[in-house]
């Protein structure tokens, strides 16, 4: 004993020792390694069981049962069944001897160790575990205990981890089910006498027949009277225990519900139980009771309470998150609706005591929930309304005693009244998913519509008359001010911009619905904000420096804010619902689109003529960017009319185009001024994108002889104007080169006047590119520093702006394409010239390689086959092996981007149809095979990788019959065994490349890669052929069987086991004779006998989802083997 006693003062000052903040990394890493050493050793548990029961220092215990949860999950097989006899009952006896006075973290742990025990042995070896759990429940000394044990034994064992067979699982599974009938009437029986015994006494008057709190709109939910009378009976106040053990056994019930099928075994009485303790969330005096009696502690009694209704609330959430209900269980959902619905009638109404909306704040305080992140009571019922739409609604709309539109009436008030963004925006989202489901309920009962949209207008109405006030400034200016709209999130926008994205997409989602009630709600709104901006002329005077608005006093600067503020969030509200006047609704809604446009355009013209962009402010820092704003606003909101301005076009070209011509002439006076340097980015790239739209979707006629077009013509080609910055510069090159390019609408090919566009395109492109094009005699001579950089600086402003005009007319009309590639021809030739010269700069090589992609992809039949040759063998030429390996080795991301974009390159080269290019194929593989692929196969890096396995997928799936010669008929007169073979070599090369691949870690690849594989089975039957199936197929079969054993790729066990499916279907027998015994004769890790058992369970199923299943199976049983045969001590002898 003496040597117990000492081992354990040892161990307690070692584990001081460990933890004191002292003790240097290396001393704890050493003590880390006699502690392992001790726990490895054969019976070191009967030291931890004298450390239990002897000790008090905490770090003792936990290292004592971090031994024995080794010992039982890891090394259990091995251990004599004598020792396990006695710690199966020297441990609970432990447990039940110091539970009250362990810390709880010790106690949980404890309580985890012994369910391990249960996990490993119940019910052969140890029959009374799960009768012990319900005896200490069912004990009021023990209850608590009990609870704990039963919750940590549903998350072990309804679920356990990796470390069991699959027989094992299915078989506790079924264990546990066949107690789940006692269990949840256990429960209730604990939440409902609780209940009851404190009902009795509780003191709080009943509420008075006035308060009309039974009597209004939800009593039709509640049926029976009864029901009502129930849910308004006074809320007890429970003791401290009472509070502990009905925590405990709703969290229970949470984890419970987690797993277990829906069924009647779930009680009305047990319902009702749970939903009375809902009613503890939202029932602020509970809460309040501290404030009464004054003391911390009855403030922490509050809080608890207010987590009793957090987590009832949690079960109710995890009964509706489940989809498949049957039959039985629908009556008891809807009677689970109607008492959930009590409760939101009852958290949304208004008395004199509480607005609504400050008891939902003090209902969003977050209340520490079973030892996980604080959660509060408003965004677990914000979930329960979020389920009950996305999952229920459409089951539940259809019961004529439940009031749907009473249930948004109360949704509305709930949404309106949130306390926090965060919960609005929650909210949102539920409205977004109500209106969906209206929107394809109408679709799919286009008959019906009238009769649905009729039930619900009144609630849309409201709905989008209160989102759009959400919006603005004038009703709601102190929540906005709180937004922040500058820190951008991940998506890259700021807490503004999404607050008004969220909000104007459940505005477009009602006008979808409701077109005309939209309209006329918001279109006087955004009237009334036009007003003020129109009337801003009659305060702009004229002072030494130039303009200044005359508005000076703080209070007059402060509602200018705000209206300019709003007047751009409708300005975007506008344009978001363009798209609800276009296509068959053109005629009925014209005129309503027609008074939008010609208010859009007047305001951007007034905008532009008065220069408000440029004006002094009394408040610069705040009104001169509200200012810039709204016209861009404006810009952009017309620019989203750009399709109706087409379809306007279309209508009345050969009519009366009067009012269209004077439209767009007006629109680009409003445009033209703003195409300067000396304007605002902002403001410059909203009239540049206006500019190409009209240019592109709308294309009138007349554009070109536009005076503004003309004047926008001449500034871009005089060399002498300062250049616009890069991204406006690009997009109104775009938009004149469109201009000239793109065929007019409504017109016959004979009065398209080609000849007069291609002469004025071939001169804007060659004023475009004259610095550019003098850089091919010099090319080749040495250049110093400062001229390379002016150099580049001509390459990257050029290539950026032809690039961008060939990617625009790409998927246009042939005439178009070929007047394009006429122009671009000489500028074409002088970079394929250039190219040579900077190929050691790969920042250059980059942007070169990226206009040829684009050329490529857009304009390869108008570059005409021989020239096409010299650009790819010119390619290939200078990427050489020492090139290449100095790209991607040397370069870092640039130079990996060069060699990817020249592997695109031959991407689009390998698919192109016909014989053309055939010629390069036996080039292109050999770069793939023998100079690209030996220097990335063994980096880790993804660098160019996906790049070149997607071009080795292309060379196949293109070019299957440069491999496969045989013609189909062919094949059908020799029968499929002797198909010709070709490129036997390469075929095989790219096979084993792929292979290679899935040995790797990086999971992106992975997944691309068998996608391939499975494509080109579907398509080619690449599983099939002969060569495949002979000497690849089991291989590859192999190494996915591995990949699935080793656990490196988990996320795509679906994919995996669908293609594993795949490659053996096209030969089960050899799968089953040879390939499986051969794969578990290959295995290491396990004995003879346990590879028959693997043998023997996997089923000759030879349909999918058996045999996907039996993989899994064998993949976890393999795992489970090998820990468990790991865990023997060594010398164990395995009869």
């Amino acid at each position: 004993m003496a040597s117990e006693e000492a081992s354990l003062r040892a161990l307690e000052s070692l584990m001081t020792e460990f933890f004191h903040n002292c003790t240097t990394n290396e001393r704890k890493r050493e003590i880390e390694e006699l502690l392992n050493n001790f726990a490895q050793q054969i019976g070191a548990w009967r030291f931890c069981l004298y450390f239990l029961s002897s000790t008090r220092n905490d770090y003792v215990m936990m290292y004592s049962l971090t031994v024995f949860e080794n010992l039982i999950n890891k090394m259990w097989l091995g251990v004599p069944s004598q020792d396990k006899m006695e710690i199966r009952s020297c441990l609970p006896k432990l447990l039940l001897a110091h539970h009250k006075t362990l810390p709880y973290f010790i106690r949980n742990k404890l309580c985890k160790v012994i369910v391990d025990i249960g996990r490993q042995d119940w019910p052969m070896f140890y029959h009374d575990f799960f009768t012990n759990i319900l005896q200490l429940i069912q004990s009021p000394v023990t209850t608590p205990l009990g609870l704990i044990m039963l919750k940590t034994t549903s998350e072990e064992l309804a679920c356990p981890r990796e470390d069991l067979s699959v027989a094992r699982k299915e078989e506790l599974r079924k264990l546990l089910l066949d107690q789940v009938q006692t269990v949840l009437g256990l429960l209730t029986g604990i939440l409902e006498s609780i209940w009851d015994k404190h009902s009795v006494t509780a003191a709080t008057p009943p509420p008075s027949p006035t308060s009309g709190e039974s009597g209004d709109l939800l009593s039709s939910l509640l049926q029976s009277p009864s029901a009502a009378k129930l849910l308004n009976q006074p809320i007890p106040i429970l003791d401290t225990e009472s509070e502990y053990i009905c925590s405990l056994a709703l969290e229970c019930l949470a984890h419970l519900f987690s797993w277990i099928p829906l069924s009647t075994s779930i009680t009305p009485s047990l319902l009702t139980t749970i939903f009375h303790f809902a009613r503890f969330g939202c029932d602020t005096r509970v809460r309040k009771m501290s404030s009464v009696n004054g003391s911390s502690q009855n403030s922490v009694l509050g809080q608890e309470r207010g987590r009793l209704g957090v987590l009832a609330m949690s079960c109710i959430n995890e009964l509706m998150s489940k989809n498949c209900v049957p039959m039985e269980f629908e009556e008891y959902l809807l009677r689970m609706f109607q008492q959930t619905f009590y409760l939101l009638q009852k958290i949304t109404k208004e008395n004199n005591a509480h607005t609504v909306k400050s008891r939902l704040e003090e209902l969003d305080e977050r209340v520490l929930c079973g030892g996980r992140q604080a959660e509060s009571y408003i965004e677990k019922f914000t979930d329960f309304l979020r389920l009950f739409v996305s999952v229920h609604l459409r089951r539940i709309e259809s019961y004529s005693q439940f009031p749907v539109v009473e249930f948004l009436a109360l949704l509305f008030k709930y949404t309106f009244h949130q306390p926090t963004h965060e919960g609005y925006f929650s909210c949102l989202d539920i409205w977004t998913l109500f209106l969906d489901y209206l929107t394809s309920k109408i679709k799919s009962r286009l008959a019906d519509k009238e009769a649905v949209l009729n039930r619900y207008e009144d609630a849309l109405v409201l709905l989008l008359t209160e989102v759009l006030n959400r919006i603005q400034f004038r009703y709601n200016q102190a929540q906005l001010e709180e937004l922040d709209d500058e820190t951008l999130d991940d998506d890259q926008q700021t807490e503004w911009q999404r607050y008004l994205r969220q909000s104007l997409e459940v505005v477009a989602k009602v006008m979808e619905l409701l077109p005309t009630h939209a309209f006329s709600t918001l279109f006087p709104v955004l009237q009334d904000n036009l007003e003020v901006y129109l009337g801003l002329q009659q305060f702009v005077v004229t002072s030494g420096t130039g303009h200044r608005l005359n508005i000076t006093a703080e209070n007059d600067c402060r509602r200018l804010h705000c209206s300019l503020r709003d007047l751009s969030s409708l300005l975007q509200a506008v344009g978001r619902l363009a798209e609800y006047f276009i296509g068959d609704v053109f005629a009925a809604r014209f005129n309503d689109a027609l008074t939008v446009v010609e208010r859009l355009v007047k305001v951007t013209l007034y905008g532009s003529q008065i220069k408000l962009y440029n004006i002094e402010t009394a408040v610069p820092s705040v009104l001169k960017p509200d200012l810039i704003d709204v016209h861009a606003q404006s810009l952009a909101a017309l620019q989203a009319y750009a399709h109706w301005l087409a379809q306007f076009y279309s209508e009345v070209h050969r009519q009366n185009p009067e009012q269209f011509i004077s439209l767009v002439s007006t629109a680009l006076e409003a445009i033209t001024p703003l195409i300067s340097s000396k304007v605002q980015e902002k403001l410059l790239l909203s009239a540049c994108h206006l500019l190409v739209s009209l240019a592109t979707t709308v294309r009138p006629v007349f554009l070109i002889s536009i005076p503004a077009v003309q004047k926008v013509f001449n500034r871009i080609t005089d060399t002498s104007a300062q250049r616009l910055p890069d991204k406006a510069q690009v997009l109104v090159c775009r938009a004149l080169s469109n201009v000239l390019l793109l065929p007019w609408p409504n017109l016959p090919e004979s009065e398209q006047q080609w000849a007069v566009r291609s002469t004025n395109h071939a001169s804007l492109i060659s004023a475009l590119t004259r610095e550019y094009r003098q850089l091919k005699s010099n090319a080749i001579l040495p250049q110093r520093k400062v001229q390379l950089e002016d150099t580049k600086v001509i390459i990257h402003q050029t290539l950026s702006v032809l690039e961008d005009i060939v990617e625009s007319i790409s998927g246009e009309s042939t005439k178009s394409r070929q007047i394009c590639y006429q122009s671009l021809q000489e500028s074409v030739q002088v970079s394929l010239a250039l190219f040579p010269a900077f190929i050691h700069q790969s920042d250059v090589t980059d942007e070169m390689l990226s206009f040829f992609l684009t050329l490529f992809q857009g304009l390869r039949v108008q570059m005409g086959v021989p020239f096409t040759e010299q650009i790819i063998q010119t390619f290939l030429n200078m990427f050489t092996r020492e090139q290449l390996a100095e790209s991607i080795l040397h370069e870092g991301s640039t130079g990996c981007r060069v060699v990817e974009k020249f592997l695109k390159i031959l991407q689009v080269v390998v698919q192109e149809p016909g014989q053309v290019f055939k010629p390069f194929l036996p080039s292109v593989i050999s770069l793939c095979m023998e100079q690209v692929y030996p220097i990335i196969a063994e980096r880790s890096s993804p660098d160019v990788k996906a790049e070149l396995f997607e071009l080795l997928f292309r060379v196949l799936h293109h070019n299957w019959r440069y491999f496969f010669k045989s013609s189909v008929l062919a094949s059908v007169q020799r029968g499929v065994g002797e198909e010709q073979m070709e490129n036997e070599a390469q075929f095989s090369a790219i096979m084993q490349a792929f292979g290679q691949s899935f040995l790797q870690p990086d999971i992106h690849l992975f997944k691309q890669n068998l996608f391939y594989l499975e494509t080109l089975n579907t398509k080619q039957k690449l599983y099939h052929k002969k060569i495949f199936r002979t000497t690849m197929l089991f291989q590859f079969v192999n190494v996915l069987l591995q990949v699935l054993v080793h656990k490196s790729h988990d996320l795509l066990q679906e994919e995996i086991g669908i293609a594993t499916y795949n490659m053996a279907s096209v030969d089960f027998d050899g799968f089953y004779s040879a390939f499986l015994p051969e794969f578990l004769a290959s295995c290491d890790g396990v004995d003879s006998n346990q590879k028959n058992v693997l043998g023997r369970n996997f089923k000759m199923d030879r349909d999918l989802p058996s045999f996907t299943q039996n993989v899994h199976r064998l993949v976890n049983d393999l795992r489970y083997y090998r820990l468990c045969n790991d865990s023997l001590p060594p010398g164990t002898v395995k009869l």
